[in-house]
């Protein structure tokens, strides 16, 4: 068969181009193999055939005019929903499309069938693309896999309830088309996607929490149950913002779409998806705290202890405008440690100045370590770091959501979560150490009331067995500080750190360790489902295999050791 329709955003898998139309087999993104545990399907299939990523109909057909379920890890494969489920689904395609037979085919059918907003707020609609910032003369050209994201109000309230996700300038008819919506009554985000000749419940966000569809399916990214935005934050990296306009020639299909004309600054679509976070959150945690009793403990406590998603972070400043009479510049705050919870949250009194780097030593290590944006699927290839400099996994938003409303709700005492934060707390992002901590956590009913109390009782008494540098240790001592003086404790090691790093980010020894463990950590974030597409990240010249590292309190880096199981 040959390849007609684009089943979702991500390039993992796209028909080799020069041999789609002679119906070539599907390929995996750069000639990679994707790894047979994250969907639970293996990729293949006759020729021709996009291999089975867990979103699609499955081996089997869609019957035309019905909604069908499809819960990846669940659902071997799609079958029609019955009268009763699609009832129990009250999000705006349910309400507005399904339940009166209706399956719009294009993005333009959809918008065309919903109501006028309240108040006739238009549509709110962002442009991204990994390539946004290639020369168009560039040969050969990389994928520009251009998408429009397009929040808008359906069912007549004043937030938004629908997060559509489309390819820009392709065939409105053969290119993705994903909905995340909000369903009031259930307090979920249900998921869809048109798969033609009809559309596929992909499940809600329970499922993204469920053992047999955790990390499947659409909710290898949604992995949380909530919406996504990587670049979330300034300057909102390969989206058109405030920060940076796409570059788009004049004769580009993606303005020739209606779409286009409607396109807004991602700067905006960062307080909708934030909020969006926020409304799963506090509906989650509603629910599973509503009998005062917690079933499962570890699911609540695995995004703070364990990095269950990543934000991308950058710099803010253009990396080919760097030169090296250019002024020293700040590297993102993230990449040092998880500023957003322990002092936005948590109001650690912290002093020190965001450490920046030397711009000679940037572009020096630029040149050392050979970077540059590669494409293996297109062969494209161009010197040089990503279009805004030094782009990094940190901390996500979604995971730092849980922990705040978790301290709000009074569920984890502040010092609690500070004492998590505090072991490791030099590596923001994939921490081993930290994530041992999760041993201590119960995964059965445990009553909501001294929950925090009782995983660290359960931590101290490990401790007393355990070396003194062990992460049991390093929390009990902190559990320990008198209530008064733990914030103050816990900035000044912060500050002494911060201290450290300033110096020695000043040498180019420095600079390179950090540019290393920059590229440490990307590695891992590239082993996720989440990298989506190769232009997201450079490449180097650093060896793909070379050994994971870690920053250590004193600002250096080190090969990472896994901590001995307790």
């Amino acid at each position: 068969m040959e390849y007609h329709e684009r089943r979702r955003a991500t390039a993992w898998m796209r028909p080799a181009p020069d041999l789609a139309a002679a119906g070539a087999e599907a390929v995996p993104l750069g000639g990679g193999d994707l790894p047979e545990d994250a969907l639970g399907e293996v990729p293949g299939g006759a020729p021709g055939e996009v291999p089975d990523d867990g979103c699609g109909a499955g081996p089997t057909s869609l019957t035309p005019g019905r909604l069908h379920r499809r819960v990846s890890g669940v659902d071997p494969h799609a079958v029609p929903v019955t009268e009763g489920e699609l009832a129990a689904l009250g999000d705006p395609m349910a309400v507005l499309f399904f339940r009166r037979g209706v399956f719009p085919r294009t993005v333009g059918e959809l918008l065309a069938g919903l109501p006028q907003p309240p108040g006739g707020l238009p549509n709110a609609v962002y442009l991204i693309g990994e390539a946004g910032q290639v020369p168009w003369n560039a040969s050969p050209p990389p994928f520009r896999d251009f998408r429009f994201a397009i929040t808008r109000t359906a069912l007549q309230s004043k937030d938004v309830d629908l997060l559509i996700s489309t390819g820009a300038g392709d065939d409105p008819a053969a290119t993705f088309l994903q909905v995340a919506a909000w369903d009031p009554e259930a307090g979920v985000f249900n998921y869809y996607a048109r798969i033609s000749p009809s559309w596929v419940w992909s499940g809600d966000s329970w499922a993204a929490l469920a053992e047999g569809s955790r990390g499947r399916g659409c909710f290898d990214s949604h992995i949380n149950g909530s919406v996504v935005m990587k670049e979330l934050a300034l300057p909102w990296s390969n989206w058109q913002s405030q920060a940076a306009t796409i570059n788009l020639p004049a004769d580009s299909p993606v303005r020739a779409d209606p779409l286009f004309a409607q396109v807004v600054g991602a700067e905006n679509l960062e307080l909708t998806v934030r909020a969006l976070v926020g409304r799963w959150t506090a509906a989650r945690l509603a629910a599973v705290t509503r009998t005062g009793t917690v079933e499962r403990p570890d699911h609540l406590l695995r995004q703070l202890l364990t990095t269950t998603s990543v934000n991308l972070s950058s710099s803010a400043v253009q990396s080919a405008a760097v030169t090296p009479a250019s002024q020293d510049f700040p590297l993102p705050v993230g990449f040092w440690l998880n500023g957003d919870a322990l002092i936005n949250d948590l109001a650690l009194p912290v002093t020190a100045a965001v450490p920046r780097a030397p711009a000679a030593h940037y572009l020096a290590g630029l040149r050392t370590f050979g970077f540059r944006l590669q494409e293996a699927a297109s062969g494209f290839r161009q010197p040089g770091d990503t279009f805004f400099a030094f782009v990094v996994p940190e901390a996500a938003f979604e995971d730092n959501d849980v922990v705040r409303r978790l301290v709000e709700s009074g569920l984890l005492p502040a010092k609690f979560v500070a004492c998590a934060l505090m072991v490791d707390f030099t590596n923001p992002v994939f921490s081993a150490d930290r994530a041992r901590l999760m041993a201590y956590v119960p995964t059965g009913p445990t009553p909501a009331a001294g929950l925090a109390e009782q995983i660290a009782r359960a931590i101290t008494a490990a401790a007393a067995a355990l070396p003194a540098t062990s992460p049991e240790a390093r929390f009990a001592a902190d559990w320990a500080l008198p209530d008064a003086d733990w914030p103050q404790t816990f900035a000044d090691r912060v500050d002494a750190y911060l201290g450290e790093v300033s110096t020695r980010i000043g040498t180019p020894s420095g600079f390179e360790d950090y540019l290393r463990l920059a590229e440490s950590r990307r590695r891992d974030f590239k082993a996720m489902r989440l990298n989506e597409f190769e232009l997201t990240l450079p490449a180097t010249d650093i060896p793909a295999d070379a050994p994971r590292l870690e920053m250590l309190v004193n600002a250096t880096v080190a090969p990472a050791t896994d901590p001995t199981t307790p």
